[in-house]
């Protein structure tokens, strides 16, 4: 598939044309990177940091963005399941390098409601499901007993519903800070950032590139 490119010269960011709620305004750049074929537009960047400050990251994939936040589903005793624990907030970043283009989000983090796990996991594939309960996330594993305990759970669930692990579900990254970036001609970038005030009121600034 042919993605579309935007001529950073001519690309702009203007506060005028920025929807006044952040959200909204991710909606529609979302849209955006979908419609011109952008692969795995979802994928974002999910930085974590432990209680000591000792920070980490990873790719994971957007499920959901609306007025409750930021949706993703993982292992919660994997690495960022157990900094979250401790210390929950995160930073998020897409980059969609074909229209020029980096969103930012930093918030706090909680745990979605267990129906609505419940109600992502199955609607997943089977085989999605079954690497859910085989894989003792970040912890060290060989390949053959992976592949091993996989085959096993695939016997085993071959004629029944496969239930959610009570360690695996979803978290919901609250935004209180939003930047959008766009790219511009000799790296005189648009930046414009939001900042959630004490009343829930969203404040817009531009920031220098």
């Amino acid at each position: 598939m042919a993605l579309h490119t935007q001529s950073p010269a001519s690309a702009e960011l203007l506060e005028s044309s920025l929807d006044p709620d952040p959200v909204v305004q991710f909606q529609r750049w979302y849209k955006e990177a979908v419609d011109a074929g952008i692969p795995q537009a979802n994928a974002m960047t999910l930085a974590t940091a432990a209680k000591d400050g000792k920070p980490s990251a990873r790719i994971v994939l957007m499920k959901t963005a609306d007025a409750r936040g930021f949706t993703f589903f993982t292992n919660y005793r994997s690495r960022k399941g157990r900094e979250l624990a401790g210390n929950p907030r995160a930073a998020l970043i897409f980059y969609w390098e074909t229209l020029g283009r980096q969103v930012r989000i930093e918030g706090v983090v909680e745990k979605v409601p267990a129906e609505e796990s419940d109600a992502y996991f199955h609607s997943r594939p089977l085989d999605h499901k079954l690497s859910s309960i085989a894989s003792p996330q970040s912890e060290p594993v060989t390949r053959e007993e992976l592949d091993r305990r996989y085959e096993e759970l695939k016997r085993h669930y071959a004629n029944q519903p496969v239930p959610r692990p009570e360690e695996w579900g979803g978290y919901r990254v609250h935004p209180e800070r939003m930047e959008f970036w766009q790219r511009r001609f000799a790296r005189m970038n648009d930046r414009v950032a939001y900042e959630k005030q004490k009343d829930s009121a969203w404040r817009m600034m531009r920031l220098a590139p």
